[in-house]
């Protein structure tokens, strides 16, 4: 395990709850995550107040300001390189972000996603596992690439569909698991376990299964 801290950069855009995951798993004595910043694109976002209840450096970067996303994603590079991160988390960050970005961070670049990929990639995963009649739902932690929703999977959670679900109840088990798994894909990663390798995600060495490290809780 490396004896160095992991410097980690949180992206937000709404409550955070899995910012709070993150920040209440590294808090363990024993844990080499440093969350040394979140930035969010809102300033209004809960996950601030989250981050600086928790003594955690926060910045604004609002994207109204900027002509067009390549210039608000080259302020967001600057940003985010002057926190000296390891690894970039998006944790709800509700921009799709440019090739430019994703190049540069390539390989430290995580984020959740509520569904099983490369089922439901973009939004309203929730209604549309139960619109299709699913009987398994779940997220899913994948390293970010150029292909929206769809780099190498690093760990997915099962969760099951019950015939009386309704979106909300569905979406309340997901995010339960996705502040399990969250962590501990993050946890990998600073102890460097987790990797991006040229054909996809390796854990201790290993390449992982095209769906990721499975759970079954």
């Amino acid at each position: 395990m490396p004896s160095k801290t992991c410097n980690v950069v949180v992206l937000l855009s709404g409550s955070g709850s899995n910012l709070q995951a993150l920040i209440d798993s590294s808090l363990g004595q024993d844990s080499p995550v440093q969350i040394r910043g979140v930035i969010s694109n809102r300033a209004d976002a809960y996950g601030l107040e989250r981050a600086k209840a928790a003594g955690i450096d926060t910045a604004v970067l609002q994207h109204q300001g900027f002509d067009g996303r390549q210039a608000f994603d080259a302020a967001l590079m600057a940003l985010i390189d002057g926190m000296q991160p390891d690894l970039v988390v998006l944790a709800g960050f509700m921009r799709i972000l440019s090739g430019d970005f994703v190049r540069h961070y390539q390989g430290r670049l995580l984020n959740i996603h509520p569904s099983l990929l490369p089922k439901y990639k973009g939004l309203h995963t929730h209604q549309r596992a139960l619109e299709a009649g699913d009987t398994e739902h779940g997220c899913s932690v994948h390293f970010v690439t150029e292909e929206l929703d769809g780099g190498p999977l690093v760990v997915q959670a099962v969760v099951a569909v019950a015939p009386d679900d309704t979106v909300q109840s569905l979406a309340d088990r997901v995010h339960h698991q996705e502040h399990q798994i969250y962590p501990l894909a993050v946890r990998w990663f600073a102890q460097g376990r987790l990797r991006l390798g040229e054909h996809g995600a390796l854990l201790d060495g290993q390449p992982l299964a095209a769906s990721g490290h499975l759970i079954r809780p």
